[in-house]
């Protein structure tokens, strides 16, 4: 029983994770990982529920196996959080026009819009700035450093189209065919 219970909580602990990432995959359009993530996921559930009702039918058996998808989804969320896969706006307003965050912004990679708006009290400026999740972090880091009382909001996009971002990556990836062909 004791090999019973350590074998579906561990099954719990990489199933989970892929269930997670299957979820993800398939929110983010990229459907051939997901199908895959998809296979191990009914292979790991179908193998880990025969030992759950199979036999003894122990309660033991069934609290890790509940206990080890908690610890999945803990597990699953933080492996998402690392791998930051997609994009997320930024959108940060201001009380004045910060040139010289502007200027460090674009300087580092980000694709920054400066737009001018009527506050309630006098005139706001609003960035928006598109950039990987992964640099999001670092994103909010410098930003925090050179105006700590802007308004910030991030969200993630679903689709975009156009713009600096899409026009450097279009680059990069051309510059990557032209090093491979040499």
């Amino acid at each position: 029983m004791l090999k019973d219970i350590v074998l579906v909580l561990a099954l719990q602990l990489v199933y989970v994770p892929i269930l997670t990432l299957r979820t993800i995959f398939m929110v983010k359009n990229m459907s051939l990982l997901a199908a895959f993530m998809g296979f191990l996921e009914a292979l790991i559930y179908v193998f880990g529920l025969s030992i759950v009702f199979s036999g003894e039918q122990s309660y033991i058996v069934m609290i890790v196996y509940a206990a080890g998808f908690g610890a999945g989804l803990f597990i699953g969320g933080y492996i998402e959080q690392k791998l930051a896969i997609g994009y997320t706006t930024v959108t940060v307003n201001l009380q004045q026009k910060n040139q010289e965050l502007i200027h460090l912004l674009r300087e580092s990679g980000y694709g920054v819009t400066v737009y001018t708006g009527e506050g309630r009290d006098s005139q706001r400026y609003r960035l928006d700035i598109l950039t990987k999740r992964n640099r999001e972090e670092e994103l909010l880091e410098l930003i925090e450093r050179y105006e700590p009382k802007a308004f910030i909001i991030s969200y993630e996009p679903r689709r975009f189209k156009g713009g600096f971002l899409v026009a450097s990556m279009k680059k990069r990836v051309k510059r990557k065919k032209e090093c491979h062909e040499s």
